[in-house]
C-alpha cells in the first residue's frame, strides 16, 4: 500500500497540462449538440410527404408523428386555434410554392420534441438536391409590446392582410413551444421585399418557451426577433447565410447557452454577423418613447470554423445605437472583429448600453470598431477589457473547443489548458 501511494506521489508530482472547464462558453455539464441535431442534412433521409398542409387551420389540429406532412404555399393558423405536433414528426416545406408556416396573432405552436424524437421542419427536396432557401420558414406572431408607433407591427412578407399584425401590451403572453425542433434549408428570397427568415418572431411574449432549436442553412437570418419579450435557450444556428440573431424593434431578449457557427463559404455580402442588434428596422414608424432593444446574452459561443480571405466573415457583434448589450461569460472565436458600433458617442454612451465581461476573445483581427473610426478614439479598450475580465488570444481552433469538426458531433465547450503541478501529500 505504501508502494502505490509513493508511486502515485511520484506521478502527480509531475508537471503537466491538463484540460479544465471554466464556466465561459456553453454549460460544463452536458453537449448540447448530441442526440437530437443535425450537421449533415443534405444527406439526412427523410420519408415522402402523404398529407398536404395548405391554406387557413382555424381550429385546434394535431400533426401525427405516423405521417409526414408537406407544407404547401402559406399556411396561416388563426382564430386563436392551437397546431400541436407530436415529438417525431416531419414537415417538408414546399420548394415551388415557397412552403411557409405563419402562427398568427393569438394562435399557439405546441412543438415540443425530445432528444431522441426530434420535430424536424426542412425541405421536400431529395437528398444531395437541397440548398439553403428551399422553402420560406416560419413565422410566430403574438400580442407583446413593439416599439412602433401605435405599438403595432407589419410584417412585409406579403402575407394577407388580415393576418399581418402583430404587437400589443402583454409582455408575458405565450404562443406556444419550441422545443428540440430543427429547422433546414429555409429563409427563401423571393423578392426584396419577400425574403423569409428561417424563423421570424414577432411580439412574441415571455411565456413562449423557444429552447434547443436548431436552425441549419437558412438563406437569411436563422432567428429574427420583431419586438416583444422572449427568453431563449440552447438555440444552435449552423451556416446561415445573412445574421444568426437578430434583435429589433425593442425586444427585450434573454438568451442562453447559444451558439452560432458561421462559415465563410456560407455567408452573403449583406455584413452578416452572429449578433444584430437595432432598436428599429424603419426610424419612420420607431417611437422613441418605448423601450429600446436590450439583449442580454450569457454563456454564448460565437465561432468561424474557417479563415478566409475573401473578407465574407467580418464583425461577430453589431450594436447600433439606442440599443444595448449586456454580453457575459461567452468565447468569440474567428472574427475580423468582435464588436462593430454605429453611430455611438463612445465616451459617453458606451458603457450606458453596452456591458462586456468574462469573456474569451480568440483568433479576432481587432476587438472593437466602428462605422466611424473616429468615434474609438475616446475609448481605452484595454483598460476596459483588464477590468472587466476580457481575455484576448490567438491560436488554432482546437486549443479553444472540445470537438470544432462538425463532421463528427461537435462539442464547441470551450477548453482552458492549463499547466498544473499536483502533489499528492500523505498525511
Amino acid at each position: 500500500m505504501k508502494t502505490n501511494l509513493l508511486v502515485l506521489t511520484i506521478v502527480f508530482g509531475l508537471s503537466f497540462s491538463i484540460y479544465a472547464q471554466s464556466g465561459l462558453g456553453l454549460n460544463e455539464k452536458e453537449n448540447i449538440l448530441e442526440y437530437w441535431t443535425e450537421f449533415d442534412p443534405k444527406k439526412k433521409e427523410y420519408r415522402e410527404p402523404k398529407k398536404i398542409l395548405a391554406g387557413y387551420i382555424s381550429q385546434n389540429t394535431t400533426l401525427s408523428s405516423r405521417e409526414t406532412y408537406l407544407l404547401e404555399g402559406t399556411v396561416y393558423v388563426v382564430n386563436n386555434a392551437v397546431l400541436t405536433i407530436e415529438q417525431g414528426t416531419v414537415i417538408r416545406g414546399d420548394a415551388k410554392t415557397c412552403g411557409t408556416l405563419v402562427i398568427t396573432k393569438g394562435a399557439k405552436i405546441i412543438a415540443e420534441g425530445t432528444e431522441s424524437f426530434p420535430i424536424v421542419f426542412t425541405t421536400n427536396k431529395d437528398t444531395y438536391s437541397r440548398k439553403p432557401g428551399d422553402w420560406g420558414g416560419i413565422i410566430i406572431m403574438g400580442d407583446a409590446p413593439i416599439n412602433n408607433f401605435g405599438g403595432v407591427g407589419i410584417l412585409n412578407f406579403d402575407l394577407d392582410p388580415t393576418y399581418n399584425r402583430y404587437g400589443g401590451a402583454n409582455p408575458e403572453s405565450s404562443a406556444g413551444v419550441l422545443k428540440y425542433v430543427r429547422v433546414e434549408y429555409a429563409g427563401k428570397k423571393v423578392t426584396s421585399k419577400k425574403e423569409f427568415n428561417a424563423l421570424s418572431f414577432a411580439g412574441v411574449g415571455s411565456q413562449t418557451k423557444i429552447e434547443n432549436v436548431q436552425v441549419s442553412y437558412s438563406d437569411d437570418d436563422s432567428f429574427e426577433f420583431y419586438g416583444g419579450n422572449v427568453k431563449l435557450k440552447n438555440l444552435i444556428s449552423y451556416r446561415a447565410s445573412d445574421d444568426d440573431f437578430d434583435f429589433t424593434q425593442g425586444v427585450q431578449a434573454d438568451i442562453t447557452n447559444s451558439i452560432a457557427i458561421r462559415n465563410p463559404y456560407s455567408s452573403d455580402l449583406e455584413n452578416s454577423r452572429c449578433l444584430e442588434i437595432n432598436s428599429n428596422d424603419d426610424v419612420e414608424k420607431f417611437d422613441p418613447l418605448r423601450k429600446k432593444t436590450n439583449v442580454k446574452a450569457s454563456n454564448m459561443v460565437l465561432v468561424n470554423t474557417e479563415d478566409n480571405n475573401q473578407g465574407l466573415i467580418k464583425e461577430a457583434i453589431f450594436v447600433s445605437n439606442e440599443s444595448m448589450l449586456n454580453f457575459t461569460n461567452s468565447v468569440v472565436f474567428g472574427f475580423k472583429d468582435l464588436l462593430m458600433l454605429r453611430d455611438f458617442s463612445i465616451l459617453e454612451e458606451f458603457e450606458q448600453h453596452i456591458k462586456l465581461r468574462e469573456l474569451v476573445v480568440g483568433h479576432c483581427d481587432n476587438t472593437i470598431s466602428s462605422l466611424k473610426p473616429k468615434d474609438l478614439l475616446t475609448l481605452d479598450v484595454d483598460y476596459l477589457f483588464s477590468r472587466n475580465n476580457v481575455k484576448v488570444s490567438d491560436g488554432k481552433i482546437e486549443d479553444y473547443f472540445m470537438n470544432s469538426d462538425v463532421l463528427q458531433t461537435p462539442d464547441f465547450r470551450y477548453l482552458k489548458i492549463e499547466r498544473t503541478n499536483n502533489n499528492l501529500v500523505n498525511k
